[in-house]
């Protein structure tokens, strides 16, 4: 078998559409192929702007200003990394021949809880939990009623877990009503979905192009408000679920079809699989890949994107701590503990021109031959770092 690499075409241009900290890895491993970046947010000087060819900032949910700006940079890929932009302007660009990974379909798709929930419960059958669409508080208070408390109630379209909540009785519910509104996003319609008493939850990153389709060994992790404050590698798992995961996310990403990474979330209950959400870009939560993985999921993100072969080494366990922000600053500083810079261990700081409290802002990265040990390790991290 004789690969010719794509790279020999030194025209590839990659417009990432959100250039957060996620994207801020893609573009950097984008560009040690020789790729040029072009990196777009709504603000200046967001992590990925700082290592982009160039950098545009512009209001991505504005469907003829992005559609504009594609057509000036005539990308040959175009990576959506956040929900809140023009679908619109995604379909415009492929209709004119631009490269959209995976898809605009399966962006329209997947950047929306209500398209993907009806995409895998009523078209693919998956298991979910229970669920509903609302755009009211008396919709919302109705729907709660007959789903049955605890209950989650999210936007349909926000990013990190902004505006998520879990409803505990029927008082709670103007709460999460509001804490809906707040998000980021599109919060004029909410998803309504029945408590899971899982027993852990996990994110099985999905790497797919037309020739193959490659999984990362499960990563665990916890949340707090919708956004991951630990993860970790490998999440100890029955062969069975484990299988039946794969299955699922196979089947789904089938589905959507293109090529790239998906972040494929699932609430396990014994060897019981629930799909729970799908993300078509990497996920926060694979962070930890930058440690325990010879390729990260952003490395394999840019493969895939390209077309080129997945192979990959797993080192061994890993766990990975999200740092957020105290206080309000302008100009944040970061400190970091000696410690983090061990053999096995290191941070990331995401270079965010502002911080306010609960924004994330870093991430510790621990490798070690016992998972629980990472996780302890990366905790101890994040817990003696501080910024002002």
């Amino acid at each position: 078998m004789t690969f010719t690499s794509p790279l020999k075409n030194d025209s590839i241009k990659i417009m990432l559409l959100g250039s957060g900290e996620l994207g801020k890895e893609v573009a950097i491993e984008a560009q040690r192929l020789g790729i040029e970046v072009v990196a777009v947010d709504k603000y200046a000087h967001a992590p990925a702007h700082l290592v982009a060819n160039r950098a545009h900032v512009i209001d991505m949910q504005d469907r003829e200003a992005l559609i504009a700006l594609i057509r000036k940079e005539q990308p040959t890929y175009i990576l959506p990394e956040v929900e809140a932009l023009s679908i619109e302007a995604l379909f415009d660009a492929e209709a004119e021949g631009f490269h959209v990974i995976p898809n605009a379909e399966a962006v329209n798709k997947t950047m929306n809880r209500k398209n993907i929930r009806i995409f895998a419960a009523e078209t693919l059958g998956l298991a979910t939990s229970d669920y509903a669409f609302v755009t009211s508080e008396e919709e919302l208070e109705k729907e709660a009623r007959r789903i049955g408390f605890p209950c989650v109630i999210k936007p349909v379209m926000s990013s990190s877990g902004h505006g998520q909540s879990i409803a505990r009785n029927i008082g709670e519910i103007p709460r999460s009503w509001e804490i809906a509104k707040e998000a980021r996003g599109d919060a004029s319609e909410l998803i309504v979905e029945g408590f899971i008493d899982f027993d852990y939850e996990i994110t099985l990153l999905t790497v797919r192009t037309e020739e193959e389709t490659v999984f990362c060994e499960p990563i665990g992790h916890i949340q707090k408000d919708g956004d991951y404050i630990l993860s970790w590698q490998p999440m100890p798992m029955h062969s069975a679920a484990l299988e039946k995961a794969r299955e699922i996310a196979r089947m789904v990403t089938d589905g959507l079809g293109g090529r790239g990474i998906f972040g494929v979330e699932f609430f396990v209950k014994g060897d019981e699989v629930y799909f729970s959400e799908l993300s078509p870009r990497p996920h926060d939560t694979g962070m930890v890949t930058l440690i325990t993985q010879s390729q990260s999921e952003f490395a394999l993100h840019v493969r895939a994107v390209l077309g080129l072969p997945l192979d990959f080494t797993f080192y061994g366990a890993g766990a990975s701590g999200a740092y957020k922000a105290l206080s309000e600053s302008q100009d944040p500083k970061i400190e970091v503990p000696e410690h983090a810079f061990q053999a096995n261990s290191f941070v990331r700081i995401f270079g965010k021109p502002e911080s306010h409290p609960g924004r994330r802002m870093a991430v510790s990265l621990v490798l070690d031959n016992d998972v629980e040990e990472a996780k302890k390790r990366a905790l101890e991290i994040v817990n003696q770092m501080s910024d002002s």
